[in-house]
């Protein structure tokens, strides 16, 4: 086999991404595709254009099939780089053994292209707040990583009262966080103010406390062990959203979470971390009461042109052939909703996952969601079941900088559980009430 492939000049690169049969793809990892300075580079983020595909997805079974979902097709004309030219020509190898033949490598990325200020550079525009596993190790060890600028911070491990998943193993230092102590049970609704205030300073946070929320993926060997497939990822980004709705000013949120975090090599502690409280949060709650819409909202966003209400939820609980949850007995939607797709039921979010669970490559999000009319320059607010999977759109969304995103916190439970609200069901377009 031909393991040399041709190396491309910038100025060739310049010219090849012009070509709408080019696919350049970016093989480092993926926090250093969002923005993070990885490897000391003089512009964190990627070449305006590239996929993101780190090198280790080729592990994956099906992992062409994933390619060839990112626009990559038999006769492409591909050009991989990535931080290694000896990694670069791992890859192009790859490709050449799955039958793909016009493939070059760009080498200069490190010493051409990311420190000319002329070259197109893109980046997840608040990446700071989608942290990596190297990044929450130097912060647990008492440094000072990038973008760290405060003095006081919290990790807490997310379950849904299940306190098991925290005591089998967390991250060195975390806290457990219930999501039942910020939502209730009864309505899965945010609690009241003074209920998350008091839940948040007797785990020692205020508004100037930097907090990374974090939870576990469930594996399919131990699901009944960890009970609710993705519930820890799903109820951190619950917490992350009702934390920026409090007034913390620094969330964060690890990427792909605990499992990221053993992949990368890091130790799991199983000794409880006792918090020391505080007494004063800083800022009267809600600081930032933009994040959630509730019912009244939600139905005047859906007489403007200038906001949508999207369904984060599959296609058969869009559509009415399911409620999607056993508590919740009315099947449909709400009408005027648009389709955000979350993935294949309640419980899971693929099309906003890669396949590592990190979060999905924001260009990729962004152009689904524009098939819909769903664009940063409205008010969207996003809407599931029960608000778990809205507040991973809406973290798809805030993270990319979008200015006027929500949480529709009632959701469809509490929608539906009003007689007088009207109901949709069946395809968008049809007469089924």
């Amino acid at each position: 086999m031909n393991t040399q492939h041709q190396p491309v000049t910038t100025r060739e690169l310049l010219t090849r991404i012009k070509d709408k049969n080019h696919l350049l793809l970016d093989i480092r990892p993926i926090e250093a595709y969002n923005g993070w300075k990885i490897e000391g580079e003089h512009r964190g983020g990627h070449i305006e254009s590239a996929v993101a595909f780190p090198l280790k997805w080729t592990g994956y079974d099906q992992w062409i099939n994933l390619l060839k979902d990112k626009g990559l097709k038999q006769d492409s004309l591909v050009t991989v780089y990535g931080y290694d030219p000896e990694e670069a020509g791992q890859m192009a190898n790859k490709l050449q053994e799955a039958g793909y033949k016009d493939i070059s490598l760009y080498n200069d990325f490190m010493t051409e292209w990311t420190g000319d200020e002329s070259l197109p550079m893109d980046r997840l525009e608040r990446y700071h707040q989608l942290v990596y596993p190297g990044w929450l190790y130097a912060l647990v060890q008492g440094e000072k990583p990038e973008t760290f600028k405060g003095t006081d911070f919290a990790v807490c491990h997310s379950h849904y009262g299940y306190r098991q998943d925290y005591d089998d193993g967390h991250i060195p230092g975390a806290i457990h966080l219930d999501t039942m102590e910020l939502e209730s049970e009864e309505t899965w609704n945010r609690r009241s103010p003074d209920e998350i205030r008091q839940a948040l300073l007797k785990r020692g946070i205020s508004k100037d406390t930097t907090v990374v929320v974090y939870g576990r993926f469930s594996h399919p060997d131990n699901r009944d062990q960890y009970p609710g497939q993705n519930a820890g990822h799903l109820g951190a980004m619950r917490c992350a959203a009702i934390l920026l709705y409090t007034g913390v000013k620094d969330v964060r949120i690890l990427n792909g979470g605990l499992n990221q975090w053993q992949e990368a090599g890091y130790e799991i502690a199983t000794q409880e971390t006792q918090p020391s409280p505080k007494s004063d949060f800083g800022t009267q709650i809600p600081a930032r009461p933009e994040v959630f819409v509730d019912m009244p909202q939600a139905r005047e966003l859906l007489k403007s042109s200038d906001s949508e209400l999207v369904s984060i939820r599959s296609w058969n609980e869009f559509i009415g052939d399911v409620s999607g949850y056993n508590y919740i007995g009315k099947t449909g939607r709400i009408p005027g909703a648009v389709f955000g797709n979350c993935g294949s039921d309640a419980y899971h979010m693929e099309n906003y996952r890669n396949p590592d669970n990190t979060m999905r490559s924001s260009h990729e999000v962004a152009a689904n969601w524009a098939e819909n009319d769903i664009v940063p320059e409205k008010h969207i607010a996003f809407y599931c079941g029960t608000g778990w999977r809205a507040s991973e759109a809406f973290w798809n969304a805030y993270l990319m900088g979008w200015p006027k995103v929500s949480v529709y916190d009632g959701g469809w439970f509490e929608w539906s559980s009003h007689p007088d609200n009207p109901v949709e069901s069946g395809k968008p377009g049809s007469t089924a009430h």
